[in-house]
């Protein structure tokens, strides 16, 4: 399974540190960072031996490889490419196989092998890119329609600690509902705080919120556990475009507000949380709001009238849909092949109608994707 992050070798000292930390179970470690188990102890296992050294990628290429281009050919290939250091390596293979028709050359993906080897292209950087927003975002029209959900970013405590907050609030009032001391952006943080505040003001139809950790993955459903916790009680979890923080743009301006009570940072996360939650309630029933005519939040949220359950209900899938179980590794078997779902929904059932265009994928009151005439793979679910 992938790192989460762009840099793996960053990713995995912070996995050791965190691991050595003790403060999570080994399970919810490794299923925040996006790994396996099995993946997490055989890298703290090369951190045991190796140190640090052992957290570096290893090479998987034999020593001597038997279908290895001649010298004289990657020779003309390195000669042309100084030559012409605009061209790329299907331009450059081209006008070799031009000038010597008679010699076997390479495809074009190893003579890009052979010039990246020689230094001479930079390697693009993959940027994995979450799935697409599916129709316009919501529009809030009352309280409790759409709640926002963000973390602030962090800053150094007195003691040295780390404070992210994490903020949540009602899109309609700009009634703040949360914030947080915590010191990372994990599911085991986030999650206490929303169920706090879902038991103290009910429950919303909709949580905006980016495409970070811990609200989104970059799957083909786009979920993550927390996600998949908001749909199973029966609310839509919305995302903005990635690197258009605006569409979400109430909270972010609220955030630069809340730099009043992060600076200068507190002496330790206790303190801090108290400046917080005296901010907060400050914010929400003393501080005049321009964009509500002068007048405080409180003045115009009331709590929703959707309390939060005990325990999720089970989900109602129609009669003529297929139900399935999701295995922990993701998939499902359907028609005979095993097709990764999302590793979030590992132990849930999700329920399959068949439609025009293949089967679509429920989870709850939720389409999370489309398995096409051929069942191989989910695919995402476009409008229009």
């Amino acid at each position: 399974m992938p790192w989460l992050e762009s840099c793996a070798m960053d990713d995995r000292v912070r996995f050791a540190a965190d691991w050595l930390s003790g403060e999570v179970s080994k399970t919810e470690l490794c299923e925040a960072y996006g790994i396996s188990r099995r993946v997490g102890y055989k890298w703290m296992g090369r951190y045991a031996s190796e140190g640090v050294a052992g957290l570096a990628d290893r090479s998987h290429a034999p020593h001597v490889h038997g279908r290895a281009t001649a010298a004289d050919l990657v020779e003309k290939i390195v000669a042309l490419r100084r030559a012409r250091p605009t061209w790329g390596s299907r331009k450059i293979l081209a006008r070799l196989e031009q000038l010597h028709p008679l010699l076997a050359w390479p495809s074009h993906s190893v003579t890009h092998d052979i010039l990246k080897r020689e230094g001479l292209v930079s390697a693009r950087r993959v940027h994995r890119r979450p799935p697409k927003r599916l129709g316009e975002l919501i529009t809030p029209e009352r309280p409790n329609h759409v709640w926002a959900v963000d973390h602030k970013g962090w800053i150094r405590l007195g003691d040295g600690g780390r404070c992210e907050p994490l903020t949540l609030a009602d899109s309609y009032s700009r009634f703040v509902l949360a914030v947080s001391a915590g010191s990372s952006t994990r599911e085991a943080q986030a999650r206490p705080v929303m169920e706090r505040a879902f038991r103290e003001y009910g429950l919303p139809e909709v949580i905006r919120s980016d495409n970070g950790h811990p609200f989104a993955s970059t799957g083909t459903a786009g979920l993550t556990r927390l996600s998949a916790w908001w749909i199973k009680l029966g609310i839509h979890p919305e995302r903005i475009d990635p690197g258009r923080p605006q569409q979400n743009g109430r909270l972010e301006r609220f955030h630069l507000t809340l730099m009043e009570a992060m600076r200068p940072a507190a002496a330790n996360r206790a303190a801090q949380a108290r400046r917080l939650n005296g901010f907060r309630q400050d914010y929400n029933h003393e501080r005049p709001h321009q964009a509500l005519g002068q007048i405080a939040p409180a003045s115009f949220y009331i709590p929703s009238a959707r309390p939060m359950p005990r325990r999720p209900p089970e989900p109602d899938y129609r009669a003529d849909f297929k139900t399935r179980k999701v295995r922990a590794n993701g998939e499902i078997k359907f028609n005979g092949l095993s097709i990764h779902i999302s590793s979030a929904l590992a132990g849930e059932g999700v329920g399959i109608e068949e439609i025009d265009q293949g089967w679509r994928v429920w989870f709850y009151k939720e389409a999370i994707g489309l398995l096409d005439h051929r069942g191989q793979k989910l695919l995402p679910i476009y409008p229009g």
